[in-house]
């Protein structure tokens, strides 16, 4: 293979080759495939940084269906975590909510718990390997200091104490830290379902671990924060929170359920405008309707409006990634092109010399898609990629069909004459065939 190749795991090359082929956007192997969003990525790159150096972002990122939104924002999961920060990720919907009263906010806060990530571990689930990690690194520094593990682990949790919930918080810690020390399953796993926001009443978190409150539908910001304090004294650089499909508060019917939480989002907007030292950042997605909408989306709530209206100047092809919203603009045809030449790389496990299709086949089948869907094919790519997977896959499984005749650029040759049907007639007690031309 050539100096210049690189080569893809077998792994990756199928979890891609497995999501884009069902329109869905793979978890890994991602920089394989991305093309195009410079600008977009630079930006989140400086936040990412800004997170590590104990401040807060905020971002609303904006895109139409199939325009690659998602795909992004997996982009961006995946960077913060090759730079040592913790991510959660949720999408929400009817029964996860930034702000309700029946228990949808805090099942938000559960789902993204689950998915809490490290780079040692991207797929999630990464809460107690984490608490676990903050103890070692405590038990280290308590040896080196000659005092107690407790007395070392209070001490570097102090901080936490200044916030709000965070006396619970240290106490669930060192609710954990004791099952540790003293082999006790059920303590650990009452200290990690705190953690996660799984108790529904306080009666079973004091029973469980002596403490008072709990996560609620109020303060799962609150614990957003802690969480992300907490990653600062474990050693990790911070936390990002990603939360997709916001158009489901677009959808909401109820005027107040809506307003509430748009006024969630600008408690979180106003905290990282003001210059919060918090080490946390926030990147919401959602379509343009559920932004700029004037009856029910973000821009009928005033406040908001007025922190997120689109800059004047950012006309006539200009872009502006300094404010809170980035909006993705659709990839142009020369991106959707080495778009698809990196797909077709992906089949061929990065090795030019098993590429399935020529060039050529990739204009042929740009053309057949601009034909058939208009614009639409390079603005939302989504249908795009799928059916070019779907080509390619053809391919490789019949090794030996043109690339053309599936493209309707060749007809197919037949090998076998179809067979000419007969028709017995029987006259005069005697058999004739007749055969039909």
């Amino acid at each position: 293979m050539a100096p210049s190749q690189k080569a893809i795991r077998p792994k990756d090359r199928d979890t891609i080759i497995q999501a884009l082929g069902a329109g869905v956007v793979p978890r890994l192997g991602l920089q394989h495939i991305q093309v195009g969003r410079v600008q977009e990525v630079s930006a989140i790159l400086k936040d990412i940084e800004r997170i590590a150096d104990c401040a807060s972002t905020f971002r609303f990122v904006i895109g139409e269906y199939g325009a690659g939104k998602t795909f992004f924002l997996n982009l961006v999961r995946a960077i913060a975590l090759e730079k040592k920060l913790l991510t959660v990720h949720a999408d929400l919907g009817p029964y996860h909510r930034l702000h309700a009263t029946g228990g949808q906010a805090r099942a938000l806060y559960a789902e993204s718990i689950k998915s809490l990530a490290t780079r040692s571990k991207p797929d999630g689930a990464a809460l107690e390997s984490i608490v676990e990690v903050f103890i070692s690194k405590a038990k280290e520094e308590a040896q080196k200091a000659g005092v107690k593990l407790e007395t070392a682990i209070e001490a570097k949790l102090s901080v936490l104490r200044e916030h709000s919930g965070g006396f619970d918080f240290v106490a669930v810690i060192a609710a954990y830290l004791r099952g540790f020390e003293s082999d006790n399953s059920e303590l650990k796993s009452a200290a990690i379902r705190w953690l996660r926001g799984e108790f529904s009443t306080r009666t079973d978190a004091k029973a469980a671990l002596g403490v008072r409150e709990i996560v609620n539908d109020t303060n799962i910001y609150e614990h957003w924060k802690l969480l992300a304090h907490f990653s600062v004294v474990a050693g990790y650089g911070g936390l990002l929170v990603v939360l997709d499909e916001l158009v489901n508060v677009y959808k909401l019917q109820n005027a107040k359920a809506r307003e509430s939480n748009y006024e969630q989002i600008l408690r979180m907007l106003n905290d990282s405008l003001q210059g919060q030292s918090q080490p946390i950042g926030f990147i919401l997605g959602g379509t343009g309707e559920f932004l700029r909408d004037p009856r029910r989306g973000v821009f009928s709530y005033k406040a908001l409006q007025t922190r997120l209206a689109d800059n004047g100047f950012a006309k006539a092809g200009l872009i502006d990634v300094a404010g809170p919203v980035i909006q993705l603009p659709s990839l142009t045809r020369e991106e959707l092109y080495v778009l698809l030449e990196n797909i077709r790389k992906v089949f061929a496990g990065g090795d030019e010399k098993k590429f399935l299709v020529p060039d050529e086949a990739l204009k042929k089948f740009m053309t057949q898609c601009e034909k058939r869907l208009g614009d639409s094919y390079f603005r939302t790519p989504r249908t795009t990629v799928k059916q070019f997977v779907n080509f390619l896959s053809v391919l490789e499984q019949n090794q030996k069909t043109d690339w053309r005749i599936l493209l309707g650029e060749l007809t197919p040759e037949v090998d076998i004459a179809p067979s000419v049907p007969e028709i017995v007639d029987e006259d005069d007690g005697e058999l004739t065939t007749i055969k039909l031309k």
